[in-house]
């Protein structure tokens, strides 16, 4: 094979990859924009602990500016999110670029905003209730099922009220 046809082959192979990496998560399933990966010493914004050690529930905020808080969980992430004077003084909702959670299935990032979220039911994150997120409103149904969930939300559903019906 010549370098150039292995070299059009090549840049081919990646397109596609790209093309369908969004995919993998499944039909239907947001991308999340750009989550970035906590480090083994990042911490959660709210309470302190090690995120990296929980992976499957690994939140973040990524601001526009590109600094990044993590959490160990979405309940710790809505906390922060609804009281960002008191964790993060001097930002607003509007300086977020974008909300990443993890899909509980796929163990991916996805769109914290457009996910679907399970609370109840049998699963405990690492700070006990937890909300548990899903890309597909069908997985969520599917979980609620399975595991004596209450209910399923959105993102604008979880309210100050709803997490402290988690603590």
């Amino acid at each position: 094979m010549s370098p150039l046809r292995f070299l059009a082959l090549l840049a081919a192979f990646a397109t596609l990859a790209t093309l369908a990496a969004p995919a993998a998560a499944g039909p239907g399933a947001p991308a999340a924009a750009a989550a970035p990966a906590p480090g083994p010493k990042d911490r959660c914004a709210v309470c302190g602990m090690l995120v990296a050690k929980y992976p499957q529930w690994v939140a973040s905020i990524r601001y526009r500016d590109g600094e990044v808080a993590f959490f160990d969980g979405v309940k710790d992430l809505l906390a922060y999110w609804h009281d960002l004077p008191r964790h993060a003084p001097g930002r607003a909702q509007g300086d977020v670029a974008a909300i990443s959670v993890t899909d509980y299935y796929s163990a991916r990032p996805i769109d914290g905003r457009s996910a679907f979220y399970v609370i109840g039911g049998d699963v405990r994150g690492p700070m006990g209730a937890e909300l548990v997120a899903f890309a597909r409103e069908g997985d969520a149904k599917a979980f609620l099922n399975e595991h004596r969930g209450q209910r399923i939300l959105r993102f604008d559903d979880a309210t100050p009220a709803v997490l402290e019906a988690l603590r």
